[in-house]
């Protein structure tokens, strides 16, 4: 909510935030009343003038515009002098999403986020938790003969990633898990060798790394996730599948944080129950 302010003190205020936005831009009054095309004595008043009336809205407008400031600001009704394009273009944006392991972005956002807690809902299985069998089987139609240098390089990234000082909390829907295990959907055609030692690995890293490893498991069926990653306050991606839609303003992030929670809330399989829920699972598949 905008203070009251009165409307001499206004005025001034609109005239020193013009002369402070005309000197950041680097402007004067001639550029200006071309920019905003009016006479040159017009810009000079609104400068200079110590009457309490404001300009226009047209003129105000046409000055926020001309000096990339909002007109909100020019006026004293808000702090912030950026656009609602750029302060949207702060808080939001859109980053490409390659078909890769741990590609730049997320290694630079992990990076960024060192010693916060990370909180995920990964498409699939976690990259960071499968085996190097697992990761060949996935993305070798996509990466062809350059498999083993990212397959290399990503197991660099994740063993930096798993040493750095970050707790990480993971929910997924359950029935990605069961699927794995019986090699259905997404996973047909995996071999029950492979499913099998992918199993054994996530009961040992779940188990050894507890509890700075969290994994949950949630029933789909009751609650919904997108494919998210929180890192710590600092932002939140929503993973699209081209794309990557990364929000940094405190409002979304601590919604989406509430979201995750409530995943953690409502989950039918909990960290501590995650190795004996997996030890099940890997007895129950076929030989």
């Amino acid at each position: 909510m905008s203070k009251k302010i009165d409307k001499r003190l206004r005025a001034t205020l609109f005239r020193n935030r013009l002369t402070e936005a005309m000197r950041r831009r680097g402007s004067n009054q001639s550029i200006l009343a071309r920019a905003i095309e009016v006479d040159r004595s017009t810009v000079s008043q609104l400068l200079k003038g110590d009457a309490a009336r404001l300009p226009n809205a047209q003129v105000v407008g046409e000055c926020a515009s001309a000096l990339g400031v909002s007109a909100d600001w020019l006026l004293g009704l808000t702090d912030r002098p950026e656009t609602a394009a750029d302060m949207l273009a702060n808080t939001l944006s859109l980053t490409e999403a390659p078909r890769a392991l741990v590609d730049e972005q997320i290694f630079a956002w992990h990076k960024e986020a060192a010693g916060y807690k990370i909180r995920h809902v990964p498409a699939a299985l976690p990259d960071m938790l499968k085996t190097r069998a697992m990761l060949e089987w996935e993305y070798a139609p996509h990466l062809g003969r350059s498999t083993d240098q990212a397959i290399g390089a990503s197991e660099d990234r994740m063993a930096w990633m798993r040493a750095a000082r970050s707790d990480y909390e993971i929910a997924l829907p359950l029935y990605e898990i069961e699927s794995f295990a019986r090699g259905e959907g997404y996973y047909r055609g995996l071999p029950a060798d492979l499913r099998r030692a992918q199993l054994d690995h996530l009961i040992a890293t779940t188990t050894q790394l507890y509890p700075r490893l969290r994994l949950y498991l949630f029933d789909a069926r009751r609650v919904y996730s997108a494919p998210i990653t929180l890192f710590g306050p600092l932002l939140a991606v929503l993973y699209l599948g081209r794309n990557y839609m990364v929000f940094r303003d405190t409002e979304r992030i601590e919604a989406i944080t509430l979201h995750f929670d409530g995943l953690v809330r409502e989950a039918g399989v909990t960290a501590r129950e995650i190795p004996a829920h997996l030890r099940a699972l890997r007895d129950g598949l076929v030989r």
